[in-house]
């Protein structure tokens, strides 16, 4: 970490839920210094996306992937080391001076940038990537929408659009506070205090980080959407569903699952 071992209780906002208040770089440039402790991931969940993601890139001529919020590299860094090119969309420098610090960094290709809107120019892609709930704009669901035409427009006939989402259980769509242990490690426990507004889809979010070393806190405000909603963008956008699991390791997605790995292809005009 930037700042050595002291963590502080802060709070920050990844967007203010409309176009005159957002800003793509604020989430980024607030948590950029600790992404990778905050979102540390587990070793089983990152290796069975990336073999993931390298069989429907793989599948395709392109062999080309393209990540929105690529951050720091978690997923794009060791696709390229399997000889995929990879190129990512970033609104904050701050995460992708992190990126191209790490081995490899250098060879992916980053815009900054907006990745409701932003273009990577001069090729088409295999593959596009929305992992850790970013397809949730705090923009609402024309930001959504317009995520959907962008990786459309970046994909090859045929590509992929891979989103990945979280899902709320029925006990979280009544409007009070859940607690939620989102990562539990031998030195690092996430926990979410989560609260969702029926009338307009956005959900509330705190992310509690608690380690021995200290505390801190992010505070979140999203749009959520259900994997059935997910679907109805998809088709009114050019693509159509054709998997779908429960979590990256291919597990079956049913009405118990927590998360979601949507694939979809975009469709010939």
């Amino acid at each position: 970490m930037a700042r050595g071992m002291e963590w502080t209780s802060t709070a920050v906002r990844r967007g203010e839920g409309s176009l005159s208040g957002y800003e793509a770089s604020r989430y980024g440039e607030a948590v950029g210094n600790d992404y990778d402790l905050l979102y540390p991931g587990e070793r089983g969940s990152n290796e069975a996306a990336i073999s993931r993601l390298a069989a429907l890139a793989g599948s395709r001529p392109e062999r080309a992937l393209l990540e929105f919020g690529i951050g720091t590299g978690r997923l794009a860094l060791p696709l390229v080391d399997r000889g995929f090119e990879v190129a990512g969309i970033d609104g904050s420098e701050q995460m992708v001076d992190h990126l191209r610090a790490r081995p490899g960094g250098r060879r992916v290709a980053v815009t900054i940038g907006d990745y409701r809107v932003a273009r990577v120019p001069g090729r088409l892609f295999s593959v596009v990537l929305l992992a850790i709930n970013g397809i949730f704009d705090p923009r609402g669901v024309d930001a959504q929408l317009d995520i959907f035409r962008n990786a459309a427009s970046h994909l090859a006939p045929g590509g992929f659009f891979v989103v990945e989402t979280w899902v709320m259980t029925d006990a979280q769509r009544n409007g009070s506070w859940s607690v939620l242990p989102r990562y539990i490690g031998d030195a690092h426990v996430e926990l979410q205090m989560a609260r969702y507004n029926m009338d307009n889809n956005s959900i509330e979010r705190t992310l509690f980080h608690l380690r021995s070393d200290g505390m801190k806190f992010v505070s979140v405000t999203d749009t959520y959407a259900s994997p059935g909603e997910l679907d109805i963008m998809a088709r009114v956008t050019g693509f159509r569903r054709v998997l779908r699991y429960g979590a990256w390791d291919g597990a079956e997605f049913t009405v118990a699952s927590t998360n979601c790995v949507s694939v979809y292809q975009l469709q010939a005009d």
